[in-house]
């Protein structure tokens, strides 16, 4: 190591910091849900072969029908995973549990036809250019075999093991539950925010974090004529996301009209970016609904980063099951966390860089990536792009949401709380909609720690440039300052806060 200089010597000392997090994390192997409401082998495949399995010939086709001739092997193999969890100690909550089983049958019941596969399969051979009818014919037979000799009965003997498994489960949602919980709470927090920050002291500063953001919001309701002092900030807000003004209609025009507002909104400050950014992405980033068969249970948005070889674009998915979750004021800043200048400018200049180890491409950071895209919905409003005051409040309701992570996720890990006393502070807290409260919530229980990053990352950006502001003085340069922060691909804070150090060293 002390041979090495540069990039070489961050090379080392990113991966050397990874791995010694993953030989701490060797003795919880078994203790994160290898499935969830969220993810897993049961979703994960519906997710690679819709979106990541391209159909341009029949060799292709071919490939496509082999990948689902192996799928009771894989999930087969998933089974026994989540048998030795079980065996460990560490099983969802039952409410978790029941969740899984949805999806499960929401992706096993419908007909054949009507598989998602199924579908997702005829129709990219549909779009074959000279595919003659009797192959057509050949892969379409080959299809629905696996998908009623291999597929079905892969995922109904994956509904058995969970329907046993509910029978065990208890209703406790936090993972001080396991053995040596606490221990494995505290790793996590180091794992998802790259800091050795307690439980207790993360709390208190989300509890301290929740009273500032609540004073200001309350601010502007009050200039724009509501009324502060007989509601909560949580009732205010409530009350403001159930606003027609702020609401599209409840119909499928009224959803093509969020995607087509989504992508407005992107495109307008993607335009602007040069002025802040020296390094921009070459990658565009579309707008997509999140799929049906998933919507009940995700998130009001998420963002997939593109292809390696820039193939395939970022996409931003906006969840439209709930529609009411969709007020117009919230979502400029989703955009901008999600896209630009957020995850998407983040990830596809990740994914471009040149000249470096491919693990500096793919290693992700949560404190880094999520830290930066909360500290790019603020950006955005310092750019003036939130000039509207409700646009404004959309940006601080989630802002605080983010410090109510911080409460909730110790609340539930730490402190014991149940799923209903998290679901409480945070409706009554935020004002989000409760479909979307409880999905946040149930990602928590199953997530331990990474709803952590978003706020310990952002605070950490912002006290950097601060300090960059204040040493440098007339030299301090915004662009030159995201430049540092992002050239080099998400790496943990304390590497970060090294970078902007030596930026500011070489500057003064």
């Amino acid at each position: 190591r002390e041979k090495l200089e540069g990039q070489e010597l961050l090379s080392y000392d990113i991966l050397d910091w990874f791995l010694q997090g993953q030989m701490e994390g060797i003795k919880y192997n078994d203790y994160g849900y290898s499935q969830t409401q969220k993810n897993g082998q049961y979703m994960g495949i519906i997710n690679f072969m819709t979106n990541m399995h391209k159909i341009d010939d029949v060799g292709d086709a071919k490939d496509y029908l082999t990948r689902l001739s192996h799928i009771g092997r894989v999930f087969d193999n998933t089974l026994i995973q989540v048998n030795k969890e079980k065996e460990a100690g560490v099983i969802p909550p039952d409410f978790i549990i029941q969740k899984i089983l949805e999806n499960m049958h929401n992706i096993r019941d419908p007909k054949p036809e009507e598989n998602e596969l199924a579908k997702d399969f005829m129709t990219k051979i549909s779009k074959l250019k000279d595919l003659d009818d009797s192959t057509k014919s050949e892969l379409e037979t080959e299809l629905y075999k696996q998908i009623n000799t291999t597929v079905l009965p892969a995922y109904d003997r994956m509904i058995s093991f969970y329907e046993d498994l509910l029978k065990e489960a208890d209703s406790h949602a936090g993972v001080w539950k396991f053995p040596n919980g606490e221990e494995y709470y505290q790793y996590q927090i180091k794992a998802n925010t790259t800091t050795d920050y307690s439980p207790e002291y993360l709390h208190n500063l989300g509890v301290q974090e929740v009273d500032r953001i609540v004073a200001e919001i309350k601010t502007i309701l009050s200039a724009e004529g509501f009324d502060t002092e007989n509601q909560t900030v949580g009732e205010l807000l409530n009350s403001l996301s159930k606003d027609s003004r702020f609401l599209y209609e409840d119909s499928d025009s009224g959803r093509e009209s969020i995607i087509k507002d989504y992508q407005k909104i992107i495109d307008e400050i993607d335009a602007e970016m040069a002025s802040s950014f020296g390094v921009l992405p070459k990658g565009k980033v579309e707008v997509r609904k999140v799929p049906e068969y998933k919507e009940k249970t995700a998130a009001g948005g998420y963002y997939e980063r593109p292809s390696m070889d820039g193939s395939r674009p970022g996409r931003f998915y906006a969840n439209l099951y709930d529609i009411t979750a969709t007020p117009k004021f919230g979502m400029r800043t989703l955009a901008y966390h999600e896209a630009v200048p957020g995850h998407h400018f983040q990830l596809a200049i990740q994914n471009e860089l040149k000249g470096l180890p491919m693990f500096r491409g793919f290693l992700s950071f949560s404190g880094f990536t999520e830290g930066w895209a909360l500290y790019a919905e603020k950006l955005a409003y310092e750019l003036g792009f939130q000039q509207d005051p409700f646009d404004n409040v959309g940006r601080l309701q989630a802002e605080l949401m983010r410090a109510v992570r911080l409460v909730v996720d110790t609340g539930i890990h730490h402190k014991k709380w149940t799923r209903e006393q998290a679901i409480d502070y945070m409706f009554s807290t935020t004002g989000l909609a409760m479909s979307d409260v409880e999905s946040e919530i149930e990602r928590y229980i199953v997530w331990p720690g990474q709803a952590l990053a978003y706020k310990v990352g952002m605070i950490k950006i912002l006290e950097l440039r601060e300090k960059a502001k204040e040493s440098m003085g007339d030299k301090f340069s915004l662009k030159d300052f995201h430049d540092v922060v992002l050239r080099n691909g998400a790496i943990p804070l304390s590497l970060l806060e090294r970078e902007v150090n030596q930026y500011i060293k070489d500057n003064s």
